[in-house]
Order: C-alpha cells, then sequence, then structure tokens
C-alpha cells in the first residue's frame, strides 16, 4: 500500500512537520504554494493535455462519476477542487432550483471553470478555498464531488472529514483519482508515466518539470484500499470503490450516516 507523508512524519533536527510533493519531502507549510504555483502554469493548456495524455480517457472518468452522483433537481452540490469545471458543467442542468458551488483553491483554474460555465450558459456560485478549511455550514450539500484533487491536499484525512461536516445526513462524498492499476499494466503504466507524459508536456506545453510532478503525486497517493480506510476513519459509511481503466482510476464514494 502506498503510504502519505504528512504531518506523522515530523523532521527529526528541526521538528517541522513533513508531507510529500511529488517524490520530494518538503515543509508542510510549503505545499500549497507549491501546488499553486504548479497549477497557474498548467491552467491555460490543461483541459487540452487532459484529453491527449488521457486519450480522452478522463472524460468517460468523469461521466461515469456524474452518472453516480445521480444529481436531482433541488439538490445542492459542491464541486472541490474543481478547476475548469468539467464536473460542474455537467451536473449543473440536473439541480433544477439547488445550488451548484463550483471551488478550487487555484484562482487561475477557477476563472476558466467560471468563464467555461458561463459559455455554456449555467448559473453557479464560484469560491477559492482550502478543501480543509471548506466555508460552508454543516449539513449542507447533498453531493460533494472531488476529480483529480485529493491528492495534492496536504492533509487528505482532514480534507475529507470537511467534506464530511458539510455533507447532508444521507448524503454522499465522491472522490475519483488516480490509483494503483493492475500488476499487469504497471511496467506500461511506469514506461507512459514517466517517459512519454514528460516529453509530450514538454513538447506541448514546455512545462515537463510540472507534469512529472503530476505522476510523481499520482505514485504517492493512496492505493484503493488505504484511501476506503482513511474515509471510513473520518466517519463515512458504507465506502465502496470501482476501479476504471483497470485500476489507473478508481471511484470512491463514502455516505454520510442519516441522522
Amino acid at each position: 500500500m502506498n503510504k502519505e507523508v504528512n504531518s506523522q512524519m515530523p523532521d527529526k533536527k528541526t521538528n517541522e512537520r513533513l508531507t510529500d510533493f511529488g517524490y520530494q519531502t518538503i515543509p508542510e507549510e510549503e505545499k500549497e504554494s507549491h501546488v499553486k504555483e504548479v497549477f497557474d502554469e498548467v491552467a491555460p493548456k490543461y483541459d487540452i493535455m487532459n484529453d491527449v495524455l488521457s486519450f480522452g480517457m478522463h472524460r468517460l472518468w468523469k461521466k461515469y462519476t456524474v452518472d453516480k452522483a445521480a444529481v436531482k433537481p433541488g439538490m445542492n452540490v459542491l464541486d472541490i477542487a474543481g478547476g475548469t469545471g468539467d464536473l460542474s458543467i455537467a451536473m449543473a442542468d440536473k439541480i433544477g432550483d439547488g445550488k451548484l458551488w463550483l471551488t478550487d483553491i487555484n484562482l487561475s483554474m477557477l476563472r476558466i471553470g467560471k468563464k467555461r460555465m458561463k459559455q455554456h450558459h449555467f448559473d453557479a456560485f464560484y469560491t477559492t478555498c482550502d478543501a480543509e478549511a471548506l466555508p460552508f455550514p454543516d449539513d449542507y450539500f447533498d453531493v460533494i464531488t472531488v476529480a483529480f484533487g485529493l491528492r495534492n491536499m496536504t492533509h487528505k484525512d482532514k480534507a475529507l472529514k470537511e467534506m464530511l461536516r458539510v455533507c447532508k445526513p444521507g448524503g454522499k462524498v465522491m472522490v475519483l483519482e488516480f490509483s494503483k492499476p493492475e500488476k499487469w499494466l504497471a511496467p506500461f503504466y511506469d514506461f507512459y508515466s514517466f517517459k512519454l507524459m514528460p516529453w509530450i508536456a514538454a513538447k506541448i506545453t514546455g512545462k515537463a518539470e510540472n507534469y512529472r510532478y503530476l505522476v510523481e503525486s499520482i505514485r504517492m497517493h493512496p492505493d484503493q484500499l488505504t484511501l476506503a480506510t482513511i474515509m471510513q476513519n473520518v466517519g463515512m459509511k458504507n465506502v465502496t470503490w470501482t476501479n476504471l481503466t483497470f485500476g489507473i482510476t478508481a471511484l470512491h464514494i463514502g455516505y454520510k450516516e442519516k441522522s
């Protein structure tokens, strides 16, 4: 199982709390700024690169997530780390008189998401916020989604606990994230990830290092069972996951216990 490098790992010399930034180990307080810098730089071509690097598969993964969200008119929906708005756009026409919040810690990404939502003539609320300290009341959202954002968060357990806090009793938290692929696929996946992806990124964006970080962050993210255990430990009930494309990604769903 992959293990998180986080606040449980203080530096013995300085007593600093350390965390991962890809394969690097850095002080916790620096990770947010590093992640922001990466996404500031990749934001302009983020959607194009998603299509190219995933061969369009990210659209199918997100469609599956939206289908499982089963959003209905009148629901309140929170799209955390929603970036350029793929999930929000797909859910916006399903909520009727409900409320949709598109949030991200990165303003550059959020601006693109807001622009795309307006191009599709959808209304939503927007805010930059840290998922570890959500600016929403308890028991407010029926559905909470986070797609390809959890692995960039410093304290995944704290962020998941916050998601559970703002979730209505009986509501659900959905985590779509890269995960651990099946063993037979791993060598091919590693070659593609560490050799071809940075090369392609360099050709298209000139930002090979940023995509190298993104690849490393995937490897540092908890595997399917570990993430399910973290979700259970923060209080989510009936946690399940579904592997997509042989485990390259996985959709985890956890529920808040009804009152």
